[in-house]
């Protein structure tokens, strides 16, 4: 049986039905123009410089300041912060204790992931600061310099995150904010 719907009631239902296509294509077009704009929410940045191509250290094998090999090991899913410190032994020592002291401090914050993060230092270490279980002093090469994407900045050391595999994926200029590194790691760790 059909009942007749009165005008006033049918242009009601037909301004609803209008109104929540409008709200639905509306919110995926305002969602479509941010995205594709390059717009992303402030948890979703990171803060360090991403490197687009990675750098690729997987066919390099560094030498510990012992002479011994570094492998990258990827089974291990080990994470590492390397730094590219300039002239520690001499005017320099004080900031180069303080990166380090910074470094390890990130290293530390990552809780239960702690062990899956290695920090490289290449060159000499400053005479004082932290010596934690999980610094490899490695010796400086040219490939390293090379594979490590502008590594010789004027102003200070350069700071990088490298995957499991040896690809060098974030770079941190010198006078970086360690807090930075720390959630940039952090989300890293947590995605692998």
């Amino acid at each position: 049986m059909n009942h007749p719907v009165d005008t006033k009631t049918r242009n009601r239902n037909r301004g609803m039905l209008i109104a929540l296509f409008a709200l639905f294509f509306g919110a995926m077009f305002v969602a479509g123009v941010l995205r594709f704009s390059g717009w992303r929410p402030a948890g979703m940045k990171n803060h360090g410089e991403l490197l687009q191509p990675p750098g690729d250290l997987r066919a390099l094998v560094p030498k510990l300041a012992d002479g011994r090999e570094y492998r990258w090991n990827p089974a291990e899913r080990t994470w590492r912060i390397a730094a590219m410190p300039r002239d520690c032994d001499g005017d320099q020592a004080a900031v180069c204790e303080q990166l380090l002291t910074h470094l390890d401090t990130v290293r530390q914050l990552m809780g239960k992931d702690t062990d899956r993060v290695h920090l490289l230092w290449v060159g000499a270490l400053p005479a004082t600061g932290p010596r934690p279980s999980a610094l490899r002093v490695l010796q400086p090469s040219n490939e390293l310099r090379v594979g490590l994407p502008r590594s010789d900045d004027p102003r200070g050391a350069v700071v990088y995150v490298l995957d499991p595999n040896g690809f060098v994926v974030l770079r941190y200029p010198p006078g970086f904010d360690p807090s930075g590194l720390r959630s940039d790691l952090a989300r890293l760790l947590k995605i692998n």
